[in-house]
């Protein structure tokens, strides 16, 4: 397992940071054509939170420069375009939006945060262009490779669905990250860990993770339901050990994009320790430490 800011740093030979971006786009499990409400961890802005608001991209690009460049000399960017589900709509659209967005020297790497069932023919194709102009990263939710869990979270696909999805984007040589959240109700520990394990045998895995504690956020299903009945939700503890257990099992050339995320403080209902960032971090770093450790 090797950590993403050590890879870019090798790669670019100075520090890339994120731009968190919108395209504008809806989702699927949003508009009808597969449901409606979302996932149920969802909030009504697609997980884009943080991202710019919907602008010209060169706009955006600037608008969240400054705010990077308020605290570092930073000079290359990733764009990451987060809210919603980026490969669904019109192709021509959306390959104009990329291209024009690629086509700034400042930015390195295209990042696609999307659903597995929504890389039809024209966006696989539309990826694999971008992908020969600049290296293209794919985003797939996951969350959990339980069905019966990603069912009751409306998630909208079976899990099969994500491994088709990230198999074609390898043979077309594009990177492909899954997103996966710990805690969602009803997973025990070991459904969590056989997430990642799930993720780890895949032929072939995907080259990247993102890990988050799930995040009970007001406006969402599952954030209603907890001021009803709240259900019990890991402690930082808890969730610091499974990510430590979870990153011994993954494969040595899978990059750890995030083991953690940024709550909107507005939209947060519990766990309120995420809010603590400095302190989630110390104790994952320590634990992930511990357990290299004791593995050597």
């Amino acid at each position: 397992m090797r950590r993403l800011s050590d890879v870019l740093k090798k790669e670019y030979g100075e520090k890339v940071y994120k731009l968190a971006l919108t395209s504008g786009c809806t989702c699927p499990n949003r508009d009808g054509h597969i449901a409606y409400g979302g996932c149920a961890f969802c909030s009504a802005e697609g997980s884009g939170e943080f991202a710019a608001p919907p602008a010209p991209v060169d706009m955006q690009i600037e608008q969240a420069k400054t705010l990077i460049q308020k605290k570092s000399h930073a000079r290359r960017f990733i764009a990451y375009f987060q809210s919603f589900t980026n490969t669904y709509g019109d192709p021509m659209r959306l390959e104009d939006l990329y291209r024009e967005t690629i086509s700034r020297d400042d930015i390195v790497i295209l990042s696609l945060g999307t659903r597995p069932d929504c890389l039809g023919p024209a966006m696989m194709e539309m990826l694999i262009r971008l992908n020969q102009i600049k290296p293209v990263w794919v985003e797939l939710g996951l969350q959990t490779a339980r069905d019966d869990i990603a069912a009751q979270m409306n998630r909208g696909y079976e899990t099969n669905v994500f491994a088709e999805a990230n198999k074609r984007l390898k043979e077309a040589d594009i990177t492909t990250i899954a997103h996966v959240i710990f805690g969602l109700p009803g997973e025990s520990k070991d459904d969590m860990l056989d997430t990642v394990r799930y993720l780890s045998a895949l032929d072939p895995p995907p080259d990247g993770i993102k890990i988050q504690m799930l995040q009970v956020l007001k406006g969402t299903v599952l954030g209603a339901r907890y001021k009803e009945e709240p259900f019990p939700l890991l402690s930082l503890e808890e969730y610091s050990d499974l990510v430590a257990e979870a990153c011994q099992i993954l494969p040595d050339e899978m990059v750890l994009h995030r083991m953690t995320g940024d709550p909107p403080w507005r939209l947060l209902i519990a766990p309120l320790w995420v809010r603590d960032k400095k302190r989630v971090l110390n104790t994952l770093n320590r634990k992930l430490l511990l357990s290299q450790s004791e593995s050597q």
